[in-house]
């Protein structure tokens, strides 16, 4: 039996398809061992969204090479997809496997293997309108399982190279989620979460029904008693689909609706589609709706051209959304973006101090929502148990995704149960205690 050691970077669609690709391998023998033993493969799911994404693909190729010189190392996904001569002269790789391909690692792998000499599979990603098919039946987490619905981004932002790893937008097939979520349901799990490169584009490639409609189905799934969305585009968010949604009790009232910039000039150099006005509609749209839900976004700080006022206009319109969190991202140049050549690159001291301006009014937004908890009654899907101050709680969510924590007793686990209670106060500055 050979050994693999797996290791994942990047986002919530790369871990889907790692999950499904140790799935994959453990279905046809293998064992998996962790990346810090010696292993007969290692397998590397590659991110390339940044630089410093390359570097760290890189980075850990080469550490397995060096924990062992004779093994097979297998670069997969994004870093090789657009990695081109890199990839292919980097003696630490031994077999390079691009996106819409990762379904086939194991045949490919095993061809290698066999004696045969090392074939990469890497296809044109900009030119398939083909869906990789890939069935996730278990995961590592025992509460909450991610569901990849669609591949791929037709938005070209200015800073981003995904629509170059990932291709276009291709939808997967309603049928084909159905059938992953039920056979989910049944092994357990209570919620998931929908992700994708650009979810807000499910079914515009195949002119089918679109995102509340899928969700309108997966309301109906018994067994799984949350749906969490994941990143939305701001345009989505019409009066319509917030209606259809708040109408779906299963959906939780937590939205993370991208951001980047609360300037319109910035947004127009990075070739955002919206207003930040546009985008402030969409947030009031969510609020009249569900009262309280919890909005979450990204950030980036310090994007070329940026001023000063320009950042004091973001600094300003974050406030005024009042967000229950904020992903902060200090602009990195990326080969191969446009932004990348635009004048007024700012140095990375400047980038650094905005992004912790940034980061100081997140927290305070953030301890703020939570603290609104204070003495109402919530659900917490319970997930796992952990020591805090020398005593055992369980730890879970809200619907809000708000973490809280319950002490454990005698009575039982509560493990994927969902329990209701009152929130009683902080037991740390990010864990809320139930009562």
């Amino acid at each position: 039996m050979k050994s693999v050691a797996l290791h994942n970077l990047g986002c919530k669609v790369n871990g889907y398809e790692m999950d499904v690709m140790q799935q994959m391998l453990q279905e046809n023998g293998y064992k998996i061992v962790p990346f810090d033993e010696a292993a007969d493969i290692y397998i590397v799911n590659t991110c390339t969204v940044t630089n410093i994404a390359d570097r760290k693909s890189r980075q850990m190729l080469h550490r397995a090479k060096k924990q062992n010189p004779d093994a097979v190392v297998v670069a997969v996904g994004c870093y090789v997809q657009t990695g081109g001569d890199n990839v292919a002269a980097d003696d630490a790789i031994d077999l390079a496997i691009g996106n819409n391909r990762k379904g086939e690692l194991v045949s490919i792998l095993e061809d290698y293997l066999n004696g045969r000499e090392r074939t990469d599979s890497v296809i044109d990603i900009g030119h398939t309108d083909e869906y990789e098919q890939m069935r996730l039946t278990r995961t590592a987490e025992h509460t909450r399982a991610f569901i990849k619905i669609q591949d791929g981004c037709n938005q070209f932002c200015t800073y981003c190279i995904i629509p170059y790893a990932r291709g276009r937008v291709r939808s997967r097939e309603e049928d084909d989620i159905l059938k992953e979520v039920r056979g989910l349901a049944q092994a357990g799990y209570r919620e998931i979460v929908l992700t994708g490169i650009h979810i807000s584009s499910y079914g515009i490639d195949k002119g089918t029904p679109g995102l509340a409609d899928l969700l309108d189905r997966l309301q109906e799934i018994d067994g799984i008693s949350r749906i969490r969305l994941g990143s939305l585009e701001p345009r989505i968010v019409t009066e319509e689909f917030v209606r259809r949604i708040s109408a779906m009790p299963k959906i939780c009232p937590h939205f993370h609706l991208s951001l980047q910039s609360g300037c319109d000039t910035v947004l127009r150099r990075m070739n955002r589609h919206y207003t930040s006005g546009e985008y402030f509609q969409t947030t009031e749209l969510l609020r009249e709706y569900y009262g309280n839900p919890a909005i979450t976004t990204d950030v980036i700080a310090g994007f070329p051209g940026e001023t000063q006022e320009e950042f004091l206009e973001t600094e300003r319109f974050v406030r005024k959304v009042n967000f229950y969190e904020m992903h902060i991202f200090k602009y990195s140049r990326r080969k191969g973006t446009k932004a990348a050549a635009m004048d007024g690159q700012l140095t990375e001291a400047e980038k650094s101090r905005r992004s912790a301006v940034l980061s100081e009014a997140g927290k305070q937004m953030s301890h703020t929502y939570r603290e609104g908890f204070i003495g109402t009654e919530t659900e917490v899907l319970f997930e796992e148990q952990k020591k805090i101050g020398g005593k055992a709680y369980w730890i879970g969510h809200t619907p809000q995704y708000v973490k809280a924590a319950r002490e454990a007793d005698a009575a039982g686990s509560p493990a994927n149960q969902i329990v209701r209670g009152t929130v009683a106060g902080f037991l740390e500055e990010d864990i809320m205690l139930l009562k």
